[in-house]
């Protein structure tokens, strides 16, 4: 395997490392490891786990009707 060394990670983002390690019960560097993963590797997709999320944002939303002029404001506001 390949070895590779990482210099001058800020204290900050070497705790939050520390303790994502620690949460998923792995050392560092496998948590690396285990990040490096899941941003390089293509991961597959559950289309019916994505359809179930869907179904559900819509039945939880199903009752609020947003009107023009709600929609128009809103734009507006994040505009200011």
């Amino acid at each position: 395997m390949v070895a590779i060394t990482v210099k001058n990670i800020p204290e900050e983002i070497y705790e939050r490392l520390k303790q994502r390690a620690k949460f998923n019960h792995r050392s560092i560097n496998n948590e690396l490891i285990a990040m490096i993963e899941r941003s390089v590797l293509p991961q597959p997709l559950d289309v019916n786990a994505w359809l179930e999320k869907a179904r559900l944002l819509r039945e939880s939303t199903a009752h609020y009707v947003a009107t023009a002029e709600e929609i128009t404001r809103w734009k507006n506001e994040g505009r200011e």
